[in-house]
């Protein structure tokens, strides 16, 4: 029998907050925090992004880490402190930690370049997570570009209903860097203005940066123990359409896949989604594809959609948890988050919920689409 997998603790950090707390008054009162480049060593200063409002230092001090770690490690600890808090856990006792991420420790890397030789490692930033939290029976890392985090939600579920385990501590961590900006800006995808997820204007996004974990475990382990669960993980799917290295297919295959794989497993039907998290980058050809996706989904009957990427940014490979940490608050809070700066609509995409909504949501779905068409889709559902 497959067990029901719970989530009985949550932690982000990211720019609209350190932890839930900053993180929901954001949400609620419809305040992003993308903003001019405060941190980041780069001259492509033009360019707003959605940076965690902490220094490196500060955040040491916040966490008692070490300041000279990868930026990304840093962002991580107090992320996972807070989720394991809530859960009731000391450390990662007889659990596995597996983060997603792409840019690991390339702050650091940067900073060595030219004059040093340095290999760069997306792990060792989990690694060192996960040495400073003690106590995991293992760690490991998945990179899977902007839909990284969200599959490692699917591989600690995997887990659990393998019977591998009975606890994991899931998400991602991704910090800015010079070379994650420059890349972008390569692709000619960045806006030089806050982003417009699914507007008629949207000219691109803005990257952001940030950390969120979940612990998922069975529903029987958090009985046992006597943790009480925020939600339930109800469904998920993932789906690959390699239509092309960084475009969407304009049909929206593997979103569209990745979608109907989650509904199957949750047993739900279309009309059963009170609320979409979009991946919504505000960039012309994702924007489309996806309303394309959810069109064929739907139909008609669009439950109400935003992106959340308004507030903080595009977080990349850590943008899978930390939205679906915003998907829990909803859950729990009896509210949709809305689309922040959207103003004219656009015929290729759908209308977004553009005004915060009072809502009692039972069941939401939440999009992760990375490049190469690796597309995930998380449903998170009220538990009863």
């Amino acid at each position: 029998m497959t067990p029901d997998i719970v989530i009985t603790g949550a932690g982000v950090v990211s720019a609209i907050g350190c932890g839930k707390t900053d993180t929901l008054a954001a949400l609620r009162a419809g305040r992003s925090g993308i903003a001019p480049i405060r941190y980041l060593d780069t001259p492509l200063k033009e360019y707003p992004v959605g940076e965690v409002p902490l220094s490196d230092a500060e955040i040491a001090a916040l966490t008692g880490a070490p300041v000279q770690w990868p930026r990304t490690t840093l962002l991580a600890i107090p992320a996972l402190q807070e989720a394991l808090a809530q859960a009731g856990l000391r450390d990662g006792q007889d659990m596995m930690l597996i983060s997603g991420t792409t840019v690991g420790g390339m702050d650091r890397t940067e900073k060595s370049f030219p004059q040093y030789s340095r290999d760069h490692s997306c792990g060792s930033s989990t690694d060192l997570a996960a040495l400073f939290i003690g106590g995991f029976d293992d760690a490991t890392t998945l990179s899977t570009a902007c839909s990284s985090a969200a599959n490692a939600v699917i591989f600690g579920a995997n887990l659990l209903r393998s019977g591998r385990y009975k606890r994991v501590v899931v998400g991602g961590s991704e910090s800015l860097s010079s070379y994650h900006l420059h890349g972008f800006h390569s692709l000619m995808i960045l806006d030089r203005e806050p982003c417009r997820p699914f507007d008629a204007t949207r000219a691109g996004l803005n990257l952001g940066e940030g950390a969120a974990f979940l612990v998922l475990e069975t529903a029987d382990s958090a009985a046992e123990r006597g943790a009480k669960p925020l939600a339930r993980l109800s469904g998920f799917g993932n789906a690959c359409d390699a239509f092309h290295q960084t475009a969407s297919s304009a049909d929206g295959e593997g979103a569209f896949l990745a979608m109907s794989k989650a509904l199957q497993m949750a047993g739900l039907l279309p009309s059963d989604i009170d609320y979409v998290n979009a991946h919504g980058t505000g960039t012309p050809n994702n924007d489309a594809s996806e309303s394309a996706a959810l069109r064929r989904i739907f139909g008609a009957d669009l439950p109400p959609v935003s992106s959340t990427k308004a507030f903080t940014g595009h977080t990349t490979s850590a943008s899978g948890s930390i939205e679906a940490v915003f998907c829990l608050l909803a859950l729990q809070h009896g509210f949709l988050p809305p689309q922040l700066h959207f103003s004219t609509p656009d015929p290729s995409c759908i209308v977004p919920c553009h005004s915060g909504l009072s809502a009692t949501p039972r069941h939401i779905l939440s999009n992760a689409f990375g490049f190469g068409g690796n597309d995930t889709s998380l449903i998170f559902s009220v538990y009863e």
